[in-house]
């Protein structure tokens, strides 16, 4: 199998800008054959830095997903009723200025690259309902509009966050998965549309403060036809220096095999493998990783072994 790598969160960029630093990680990236693409952070243009180094250093045969999240998280620390699902329509009509923003920057890679090469579009239905009102019904409206654009072929997939639990400070606060299957339900069967849902691991246990969540939102997703993909990115139950149940996309623990690990991770090799299995993985368009580091200050190399480990053991799923 080949993954989609989120590999802006293992950049040694994450804080600055070294173009130099950044194409040398490329270069190592674009060398491992069993990465299929980028899951690539859509902040309001192509490439938070430079979209010139960004067209210039990629694979030019990798596929892409853009994941909206970083763009979400940024506007929400100035407005929090910033979002596709809010109930205020200020922002959320601001949140449709940013979708459309993404939508032309899947034309702009497209037209680069010759061919259609975003093949999704992860969205998340933001705000934060500890601090603003968010809704099914605001997020159908948002839908409705956002299908009417030209995605160039771009699949539009909810990916999962975790929703308000009573009790528990959220990560991210967002609609419950009840709620986003209902309204892509409800908008597929209408527009005749192809919308998906995505399942990130640790997004998921984070919400339930559970190892079983992500399984259990694979199999809620299977059940009603809408699972498009599976991301792994790690959390722990520890006070580690990823924070204890922090969406900080912790590598997965490490073991005999996985050398370069995080320990004190929930997300295990036993733990990947089982939701591989429970989705089907062969059979899914989307399937990848998402590694935050920590020190923050590791090297390149180190970075970089992190991804290949984590790739190694989803490929012994893979055989």
């Amino acid at each position: 199998m080949q993954y989609f790598v989120g590999a802006y969160a293992t950049s040694p960029n994450v804080s600055s800008w070294d173009p130099d630093l950044e194409t040398n990680y490329y270069q190592q990236l674009k060398a491992r054959p069993n990465i299929k693409g980028l899951e690539h952070p859509f902040v309001g243009k192509l490439h938070a830095h430079d979209d010139e180094w960004f067209l210039t250093n990629i694979d030019p045969n990798w596929q892409f997903l853009f994941t909206c999240v970083p763009g979400n998280m940024g506007a929400l620390a100035k407005d929090p009723n910033f979002g596709i699902a809010s109930d205020d329509e200020a922002g959320r009509g601001k949140a449709l200025e940013f979708m459309q923003k993404a939508c032309n920057a899947v034309g702009q890679l497209n037209a680069h690259l010759g061919r259609q090469a975003v093949q999704a579009v992860e969205i998340q239905t933001a705000p934060n309902r500890s601090h603003a009102s968010g809704s099914s019904a605001a997020l159908k409206k948002s839908l409705d509009i956002m299908l009417q654009w030209d995605w160039q072929g771009a699949q539009l997939v909810i990916e999962h966050c975790d929703t308000l639990v009573e009790g528990q400070k959220p990560a991210k606060g967002f609609l419950s998965i009840k709620d986003e299957i209902a309204v892509v339900k409800a908008v597929n069967a209408e527009r005749a549309a192809n919308i998906g849902m995505v399942v990130n691991w640790g997004r998921s246990v984070i919400e339930a403060r559970s190892v079983g969540a992500a399984n259990q939102h694979i199999e809620l997703l299977k059940s009603e036809g809408l699972l498009a993909g599976l991301m792994f990115s790690g959390v722990s139950d520890q006070n580690t220096e990823y924070g204890a149940w922090s969406d900080s996309h912790m590598p997965p623990a490490p073991n005999e095999k996985l050398m370069a690990g995080a320990v004190g991770s929930l997300m295990t090799e036993k733990e990947m493998i089982s939701s591989l299995a429970a989705s089907d993985a062969e059979n899914l368009s989307i399937v990848g990783i998402k590694l935050g580091i920590r020190p923050r200050d590791m090297s390149l190399d180190d970075r970089v072994n992190h991804i290949s480990d984590c790739l190694a053991a989803l490929e012994r799923y893979a055989k």
